[in-house]
């Protein structure tokens, strides 16, 4: 069945919504880097394998696939993405980790022109680099220092790009192989991820802190997200996706503001009306741009 065009970026607005708390119920949680890939990996993958065993119409084919070379690389992109967010977040300021993140649409056009020979239009890269400008004015300007050129936040940085480059791959796979089943290997690359976080942390630590606030994380926001995020990317270019995940970067602090009363700067309010401000207008225009696509029929 035919989709708007609008559909895929819809779903990919969405799934961000979803996931904008997630660095806020990870603060809350008071655990370390290891103990949160372990909990976040198992509860995620567990809850998305559930899901494909109950809705799987062809559960030998979809494993199948999943020891394909296309799903092994999904699994591969998870593994990563799970791991290295959550360490980043553990050692460096929030801003900085979302700030390496923020890069996934470049990662994803350049990979989508890569693998798929997919056109990235004029529009979508004026619109990465007015969402690149609102997120280093929001997530750079903090007035306690937070965000230094020390050792911990350098790290930080590294694991918030690598995370960008498995999530960018992670769409323009699906993309280019959307027969792939998403809970299936999606939920494979967050419980192995979780079950090396849980051999380094250890069974006696992962009680320590708030439990409840990482459940949350792992049964709700990341399988409800990555789900909804990846089926964005079978309906519209990998690059809108990931330019929508540029929310989290920006709506990220807004839920931290909430849940612990740190105000944002007005250069991060200033910051983050460009990032929405920008993809409004990249949104309305896409959406005329397929208006005029179907009366041109």
């Amino acid at each position: 069945m035919t989709r708007h065009p609008l559909f895929g970026i819809l779903l990919a607005a969405f799934g961000t919504l979803v996931l904008t708390p997630d660095t806020m119920f990870m603060r809350w949680s008071e655990m370390n880097g290891f103990e949160m890939v372990a909990w976040r990996g198992l509860l995620m993958g567990t809850a998305m394998l559930t899901a494909w065993a109950i809705l799987s119409r062809n559960r030998r084919g979809d494993l199948r696939v999943l020891v394909s070379g296309f799903g092994l690389t999904i699994v591969a992109c998870q593994f990563a993405n799970a791991s290295l967010f959550a360490l980043g977040i553990s050692l460096a300021p929030v801003a900085v980790v979302l700030f390496g993140l923020a890069t996934v649409p470049v990662f994803s056009a350049v990979l989508a022109w890569m693998i798929l020979g997919e056109p990235t239009r004029i529009a979508t890269w004026l619109t990465i680099f007015a969402v690149m400008t609102g997120i280093g004015i929001a997530v750079l300007s903090g007035d306690k220092g937070e965000v230094g050129l020390n050792p911990a936040s350098l790290l930080g940085a590294l694991f918030g790009l690598g995370t960008a480059i498995a999530l960018a791959l992670n769409f323009v796979v699906i993309r280019r192989r959307p027969q792939l089943p998403i809970l299936l290997v999606i939920g494979t690359g967050a419980v192995l991820a979780g079950l090396s976080g849980l051999s380094i942390a250890g069974p006696a630590a992962m009680t320590d802190g708030n439990v409840w606030a990482i459940a949350v994380t792992g049964l709700v926001i990341l399988p409800v997200s990555f789900f909804t995020l990846s089926l964005a990317s079978r309906f519209t270019h990998a690059s809108n996706v990931s330019l929508l995940l540029l929310l989290e970067t920006v709506l990220g602090p807004a839920w931290v503001w909430l849940g612990t009363g740190e105000a944002p700067t007005p250069m991060m309010i200033l910051g983050g009306a460009l990032v929405v401000g920008s993809l409004a207008l990249y949104i309305l225009w896409t959406g005329q741009r397929a208006s005029r696509a179907r009366r041109a029929r």
